[in-house]
C-alpha cells in the first residue's frame, strides 16, 4: 500500500539555517496492515503523516501509493486522491459544531460525485456504532462518541487508507479502547490504518510499529 524510498524532507530556520527532519526515510506498509508511527515530539511524525496524507511533498524520495507515485504530483492531483483514496482522523475531531453528525460525515462526498450522500453517511455512522445518534450535534456528544463521528467521516468515501493522527489524545481510558476496538475491526475487514501516537499500549495492538529515530524510521514488531 505504502513504499517511501529515501523521502527526505526540511525546513527553513530563523537564523537562515535549514533543519533537517526527515533524513532519508524509507518504509513499506503492505495493504490490510494496522501500523504505528512513534517517537519522541519533534522526530518527525506529524511530517511523514503530511507527506503521506499528500498534505505535504518531500524534498526528495518517491512515495508509492497502491503502485501510483503520487510525492511530486501538483496540487489539484493531491487533492483528487486524498479526497477518493485517504481518510483522515485527528486528535481534535474538527467536527462542524452547528452540523448535525450525518451532515459531517457528509462533507467529504460534496467534493465527490457520489450518488446517495445521505444514505452514504448513514452506513458509515451505523458501521461505527452510531445509528441513534446521527441526528446529534457535536455538544451533544461524549468526546469517544465525537471521534466515532470522525472516523465515519473518514469512512465515507471507501478510502484504501485512512491515516489517525493522534486519534485518542484527548480522550479517556474507556473511549481510548472503544476507538483502538473500532481500529481494529475496520482492519481485519482489510482496512490499511497508519496511526501516530505516543501512547506505547495502544502502538502495541498494532500490528507492526514504525519508530523515528535521528530522522529515519526504523520498523519493529508490536508486543
Amino acid at each position: 500500500m505504502i513504499r517511501l524510498r529515501d523521502i527526505k524532507k526540511g525546513f527553513a530556520r530563523p537564523d537562515g539555517g535549514r533543519l533537517e527532519v526527515l533524513k532519508g526515510v524509507d518504509c513499506d506498509v503492505a495493504a490490510g496492515e494496522l501500523v504505528a508511527i512513534v517517537g519522541s515530539s519533534g522526530s518527525g511524525k506529524s511530517t511523514l503523516m503530511n507527506i503521506l496524507g499528500l498534505l505535504d511533498q518531500p524534498d526528495a524520495g518517491d512515495y508509492a501509493l497502491a503502485g501510483d507515485s503520487v510525492g511530486q504530483l501538483d496540487s489539484a492531483e493531491r487533492a483528487r486522491i486524498r479526497n477518493r483514496r485517504i481518510g483522515f482522523v485527528f486528535q481534535h475531531f474538527h467536527l462542524l459544531p452547528r452540523t448535525t453528525a450525518t451532515e459531517n460525515v457528509e462533507l467529504p462526498l460534496i467534493y465527490s460525485d457520489a450518488d446517495a450522500p445521505r444514505r452514504r453517511a448513514a452506513e458509515a455512522l451505523r458501521r461505527v456504532g452510531l445509528e441513534d445518534r446521527m441526528d446529534h450535534y457535536p455538544d451533544q456528544l461524549s468526546g469517544g462518541q465525537q471521534q466515532r463521528v470522525a472516523i465515519a467521516r473518514a469512512l465515507v468515501t471507501d478510502p484504501e487508507l485512512i491515516l489517525a493522527d493522534e486519534p485518542t489524545g484527548n480522550l479517556d481510558q474507556q473511549a481510548t479502547d472503544e476507538i483502538m476496538d473500532l481500529f481494529q475491526e475496520l482492519n481485519r475487514g482489510g482496512r490499511t490504518i497508519v496511526l501516530i501516537t505516543h501512547d506505547t499500549e495502544l502502538a502495541g495492538r498494532c500490528s507492526a510499529i514504525l519508530r523515528f529515530d535521528h530522522g529515519r524510521l526504523g520498523r519493529e514488531a508490536a508486543a
